[in-house]
């Protein structure tokens, strides 16, 4: 598994790198933004990428929209900041998780192994009667880790695919936002997190669905989202 680091803090960079290595994963780490840019863009077989928010030149944002132009690997956002307006931006842009600093290096881990274990599934060969969802002009197939929207491909982050094949696998019926959090994240659901929210949105963007009336993923007021049959 190759994993990138760009943070330009050295002390957390070689601390993040040294607690990936000792798990075996092989890491590129940079701390200059703009080389890591360069070598993301000229390298197809990355895996997951870690990401400070505040760097100079090109802060972890951009960079995370720089890498979703092309790429749906897991991005996981790092950041001295705990306003919840950072989160909300990380994760409207792409971002997968979000951990603030200081951290627990095991807790990063995990984190990391979560991300790759979602990944992973979807490069697994699975009988293809039980990975393929159709419906509203939509096909879902967990096999291939792929989305189409009346026949166009649509590039979905493994985050953003796992929320949608929840709500296709419970066609008709709402899901809460707690439910969707705790089975998506596997972690324990709190009232003032907006990640849900936030993934939604971003969902609903790459279908093109009209923000006002949304065609397929409808929301339910003070209870959670459907796809309706």
């Amino acid at each position: 598994m190759n994993i990138v680091i760009v943070d330009d803090e050295r002390e957390i960079a070689d601390l993040v790198e040294v607690v990936l290595q000792q798990e075996g994963y092989r890491t590129h780490t940079f701390y200059d933004p703009v080389e890591a840019l360069a070598h993301i863009e000229h390298t197809p077989d990355v895996d997951l990428a870690i990401l400070d928010v505040m760097m100079p030149v090109i802060d972890g944002f951009a960079l995370c929209a720089a890498i979703r132009r092309k790429h749906t690997y897991p991005i996981i956002m790092l950041t001295a900041r705990t306003e919840d307006i950072d989160k909300i931006t990380g994760l409207g842009i792409g971002a997968d998780d979000y951990i603030t600093k200081p951290f627990n290096p095991l807790e990063l881990l995990a984190r990391v192994k979560a991300q790759l274990r979602r990944r992973m599934t979807y490069d697994t060969v699975r009988p293809p009667s039980a990975d393929i969802l159709e419906m509203r002009g939509l096909t879902v197939n967990r096999a291939e880790h792929t989305v189409r929207l009346y026949n166009e491909p649509i590039a979905l982050t493994p985050t953003e695919f796992d929320i949608l094949w929840l709500l296709c696998e419970r066609c008709g019926t709402v899901v809460s936002s707690e439910e969707i959090f705790e089975t998506v994240w596997k972690e324990s659901y709190l009232d003032s997190n907006n990640t849900v929210m936030v993934h939604i949105r971003r969902l609903r963007e790459k279908l093109k669905e009209p923000s006002r009336a949304p065609r397929i993923i409808k929301t339910v007021w003070g209870v959670g989202y459907k796809i309706e049959k």
